[in-house]
């Protein structure tokens, strides 16, 4: 049975305030309670567009986001509106917003959404690849081995694809992402989208790779063309000096052609015998 509180998800502008919609400024002004992942920039963006706030104002972030979402469901089963604002984006894309979410829907509270800005959408339009089809995959792993192995997965992904990525790690993921799917891959980098300073990078992986070792600021949105059976096949004799590089530093021979036979996305069989014919003991 359907409850008689709410909860909205609110779009929040991802750079300019005045993308902000009139629906956004109303439910901010209506709502009983606001969840934000961050208080003080909910004040600052309701300050920007002139919102008077009369709800009581708590916060939802990832530290406490399990916990919280309980207390609110709570608030909705009394009636309540609650409305969930992150810093920027949509609540629930690699933001918090799925555990309420969740929560809300199985106690048959009405969830309804205010959609805004979109970093994914956003980056995609202005990427200059392929937007008929596509996939969010969020944050690549922080660690090496599981970052190979999660991009490895996808290179043989045909729809573009979307990523977010911290300033400290995109030379390295970009990097990772070149060995998974080739250096020459079509991508763009697109930086601090919507504001005084935004910038886009388009290029081959490898090409962007090396741009970003010389460091880069901002909130960073990566888009990557998907494989194509023209543009995606990386020459046999480019994997094998992959796989000589790799042993070289460090990694035993064996070892290396299974990663880059997977990464690849080809048979590992068919890597091995090509490292064999130039060298008796791979």
């Amino acid at each position: 049975m359907t409850q008689d509180g709410k909860l909205v998800l609110a779009g929040a502008p991802i750079g300019q305030a005045g993308d902000v919609s009139p629906r956004l400024r109303q439910a901010l002004e209506s709502a009983d309670v606001i969840a934000a992942e961050d208080t003080r920039r909910l004040r600052r963006l309701a300050n920007d567009i002139g919102a008077e706030l009369t709800a009581r104002v708590v916060s939802y972030y990832d530290a406490n986001e399990a916990g919280r979402a309980q207390e609110l469901v709570e608030t909705l089963k009394e009636g309540r509106t609650v409305v969930v604002i992150t810093d920027a984006g949509m609540p629930g894309v690699s933001d918090p917003g799925y555990r309420l979410t969740h929560l809300a829907v199985e106690a048959g509270v009405t969830v309804t959404a205010l959609p805004g800005p979109s970093a994914v959408t956003t980056a995609l339009a202005i990427s200059g690849l392929p937007s008929d089809r596509f996939c969010f995959e969020g944050f690549p792993p922080r660690k090496g081995g599981e970052r190979a192995r999660r991009l490895g997965a996808l290179a043989q992904e045909e729809r573009t694809m979307v990523f977010f990525e911290a300033p400290h790690r995109l030379a390295g993921s970009l990097a990772a992402m070149a060995a998974a799917f080739g250096p020459d891959r079509p991508a763009a980098v697109c930086r601090e989208l919507t504001k005084t300073y935004e910038e886009v990078r388009r290029g081959g992986l490898a090409e962007l790779a090396a741009w970003a070792e010389g460091g880069v600021k901002g909130e960073i949105t990566v888009v990557v063309a998907g494989h194509t059976a023209e543009a995606g096949e990386r020459d046999i004799e480019e994997l094998v000096a992959e796989v000589d590089r790799r042993a070289e530093a460090g990694t035993q021979r064996k070892q290396a052609v299974a990663d880059v036979a997977k990464e690849a996305g080809i048979p590992k069989r068919e890597l091995y015998d090509a490292v064999h014919r130039r060298s008796p003991t791979p």
